[in-house]
């Protein structure tokens, strides 16, 4: 069902990207608490309800959780008629991750999805079982990837050509670096307010870490606006470190009288079960395990190691430096 939904979406995507442009695609829908809709997203919301009311039945119901499609306080169940607490799954989805880049045409997003068993409201991301993340591509890119997992069973990924529909196996595997020094490594710092100071909590961290010369390119970043683009990253072993502390960072602000800005939701984050079965290591801000509410409103901090080496090595130092700027 999600594989479909992920195939679906995409489709509706190519044909979007080709035939409006990016005026139409990038116009404001509406404002909601969570997040902006654009027009892109809009247009995708019937293509996805009709591929969960095909299943609706034959799952023994859902419960969706979706930004623009549904609220905290009115959660969608399908079929309509089902009282919320006998759906048998919840289901939560980012229908397109990385709107702003994948609008104006500049880079892929994801559809992410993670189905659980319902709990109601205290169905939380460690009760996620299943999760795919299907690649949204830009009109000029001809091969698409999806990756798909199952607690405690392993990940599996192909490759497609849009153009043939050729299936490929994909070879998923994170970096074995036990160094962020020659690779990729940031903190989301892709929206203000405060981008200087996660900046300069990054560049403290790469001070404390690395040991070459100072004149040396030691590390080099990558500020993709889409959680499922930056556990993409991280999976293809391309990235070794990234942190999301925009949540810890907007709660000092507000502590200080200033403005907050936009974070990460659990929906971002709902696929977060691909990149623990291939190896990575995801945390929360504290180097916890990850978790939070299936909600569209709680505000999540997720950091992602390549590798458990990785973890050891940076973890105690981000904390030591978390500490002394006062974010935890």
């Amino acid at each position: 069902m999600l594989l479909e939904a992920g195939r679906e979406i995409r489709s509706h995507i190519i044909r979007s990207l080709s035939q409006q442009s990016v005026h139409q695609l990038s116009r404001i829908h509406s404002q909601k608490k969570e997040d902006t809709i654009f027009e892109i997203d809009r247009q995708i919301e019937p293509v996805l309800l009709n591929i969960f009311q095909k299943y609706a039945h034959r799952a023994g119901g859902m419960v969706l959780i979706a930004e623009g499609i549904s609220t905290d306080e009115n959660p969608l169940v399908i079929p309509h008629d089902l009282p919320e607490q006998k759906a048998a799954l919840r289901i939560i989805i980012d229908p397109i991750d990385g709107t702003r880049g994948l609008m104006y045409n500049k880079r892929p997003a994801f559809f992410l999805a993670g189905a659980a068993p319902n709990k109601g409201s205290i169905t939380s991301l460690q009760d996620i079982e299943v999760a795919v993340m299907t690649e949204l591509p830009v009109s000029k890119q001809y091969l698409a990837d999806t990756l798909w997992g199952i607690k405690g069973q392993g990940i599996q990924a192909m490759r497609e050509n849009l153009l043939t529909r050729e299936q490929m196996p994909l070879s998923v595997s994170p970096s074995s670096a036990a160094t962020i020094e020659g690779g990729f490594a940031q903190f989301a710092r892709f929206f203000p307010p405060g981008r200087h100071i996660l900046a300069l909590v990054e560049e403290e961290l790469i001070k404390l870490l690395a040991t070459n010369a100072p004149d040396k390119a030691l590390v080099f970043e990558d500020q993709y606006i889409s959680s499922g683009g930056q556990l993409y990253e991280l999976l293809m072993g391309h990235d070794r470190f990234t942190a999301d502390i925009r949540a810890l960072l907007y709660q000092k602000l507000e502590n200080e009288g200033k403005p907050r800005g936009h974070v990460c939701h659990p929906y971002d984050v709902c696929a977060h079960i691909i990149g623990m079965e291939a190896g990575l290591v995801i945390t929360d801000a504290q180097g916890e395990m990850l978790n939070a509410p299936l909600n569209l409103s709680y505000q999540i901090n997720w950091i992602g190691y390549a590798n458990t080496r990785l973890f050891h090595a940076i973890q105690p130092v981000l904390n030591f430096l978390l500490k002394k700027h006062q974010f935890i």
